[in-house]
């Protein structure tokens, strides 16, 4: 088998397009999650608790050059712990764990739901015709 035609089985194979789909929906995911995070969650927050901040900008200076007021710019001037990004992007995977979550809650609820419409079939499939003639002839020689 060529090396071509091995990638090209492989690639037919539903498993790899399935991961290809949801690799290109979960960055798409990603905008949506980013602005649910910073456009909704993140103003309620910073209303609930009183100051109407900004996580993204919370960071403590590692070097006594640092004495700018935002993040951006004191990344420019030295070393800075940015613990507010962290904050941030812990939250958006918070959110989208969440939504991921539902979504497959979800799946499995229709699923279940698909599984109920279904009839039971219990009764087992006929045996192949080559095992019911040879059945037959045994039954005929028992009756002799």
């Amino acid at each position: 088998m060529s090396v071509i035609s091995e990638f090209r089985s492989f690639i037919a194979k539903g498993n790899v397009i399935d991961l290809a789909v949801g690799i290109i929906i979960g960055g798409a995911f990603t905008g949506i999650v980013n602005s649910l995070v910073n456009d909704i969650v993140m103003p309620i927050v910073g209303a609930v608790t009183g100051g109407g901040f900004d996580f993204s900008n919370y960071f403590l200076a590692l070097s006594s050059a640092v004495t700018a007021p935002s993040l951006a710019e004191a990344r420019k001037q030295g070393a800075v712990f940015a613990y507010g990004s962290f904050i941030t992007v812990l939250i958006n995977f918070l959110i989208l764990a969440f939504i991921i979550f539902l979504m497959v809650k979800g799946v499995n609820k229709l699923r279940a739901m698909e599984d109920k419409k279904k009839p039971a079939d219990d009764t087992p499939a006929p045996p192949p015709a080559d095992i019911q003639l040879l059945s037959e002839i045994r039954d005929l020689l028992k009756t002799r």
